[in-house]
């Protein structure tokens, strides 16, 4: 196969993809999403700086940095056409739009039957109190657009939640509002590869967030049967043949869906399971071949 890593070039990430491609008799290029440019001319044809990515057999998307709206749209705009002319993309333009859309992402799972925190989506501060104490006035704030965990905010207080709406007001801001759901401080991260779980980590850390970009502790965990289901359809009803999915399970002992990444990072997974993640997503890139 031919395969352009596209972003993340000189990563962690792209390194291990290279190895596992390479070692396994693929060619693998590097494209920076920044450099796309797009042809039509009796045809289509996207390049990435020196690479014909519409000469690829497969486009693995491992960064979509932040933008211009037109920025970004165009970057999906590219993967659209290279799917159009039979080019691979894992994941694609569908899957990626619809995983760093958080509102979009719960509204798929919970029209698949996944159970998902209550959530509220709006633009007017007013419509956002009104959802603060209709979620129970306890609320995580989170930025509608993948984040990697910045900007995300557990508010308690009406008064503080007025101040904070009202500011977010005055920058244009869509309020996405999910329950706080009570929890023993643990959530896990499952990676799903083709359909299948294959490795976990629960994530300990200080409070309502466990992020191990700010300092939670991860240990590995066997999911249980359903647990593992869970995390399937997750990615499943977001179109996804990879994905990081976030696991919660609240005081009652219900499993919840909290978020599904498109683009997951898994260092601190391998680090903590010692699972090759590159070598499985390889492994399933040519089972699709």
């Amino acid at each position: 196969m031919r395969v352009a890593i596209l972003g993340s070039t000189g990563s962690w990430h792209a390194d291990r993809l290279e190895r596992a491609l390479t070692a396994r008799g693929h060619m693998c290029g590097f494209a920076p999403v920044t450099r796309m440019v797009g042809r039509i001319d009796g045809g289509v044809a996207v390049d990435g700086r020196e690479l014909a990515l519409n000469a690829c057999d497969v486009v693995l998307v491992r960064g979509i940095p932040r933008g211009s709206l037109e920025q970004v749209i165009f970057r999906m705009d590219a993967l659209h056409a290279l799917a159009a002319v039979g080019v691979r993309a894992v994941n694609g333009a569908p899957a990626i739009e619809r995983t760093v859309d958080k509102f979009l992402a719960s509204a798929l799972l919970a029209a698949a039957g996944i159970p998902t925190p209550r959530t509220i989506a709006c633009e007017r501060a007013g419509d956002a109190l009104a959802a603060f104490a209709e979620l129970g006035g306890d609320v995580i704030v989170k930025p509608l657009f993948g984040s990697m965990g910045t900007g995300m905010a557990r508010i308690e207080d009406p008064d503080v939640a007025e101040r904070v709406f009202r500011a977010l007001e005055l920058e244009r801001a869509v309020y996405y509002l999910q329950e706080t759901l009570p929890h023993a401080g643990v959530d896990v991260r499952a990676m799903v590869v083709g359909g299948r779980v294959v490795g976990a980590i629960e994530r300990v850390g200080d409070g309502w967030r466990a992020n191990l970009a700010r300092g939670a502790r991860a240990r590995p965990v066997e999911l249980e049967e359903g647990q593992a289901q869970l995390c399937v359809s997750a990615a499943a009803a977001l179109g996804a043949d990879y994905a990081g999915v976030d696991l919660l399970r609240s005081a009652d002992g219900r499993d919840h869906v909290l978020e599904v990444n498109g683009i997951p990072g898994w260092h601190g997974l391998e680090r903590a399971t010692g699972v090759d993640v590159a070598a499985a997503l390889v492994e399933h890139l040519e089972r699709g071949a």
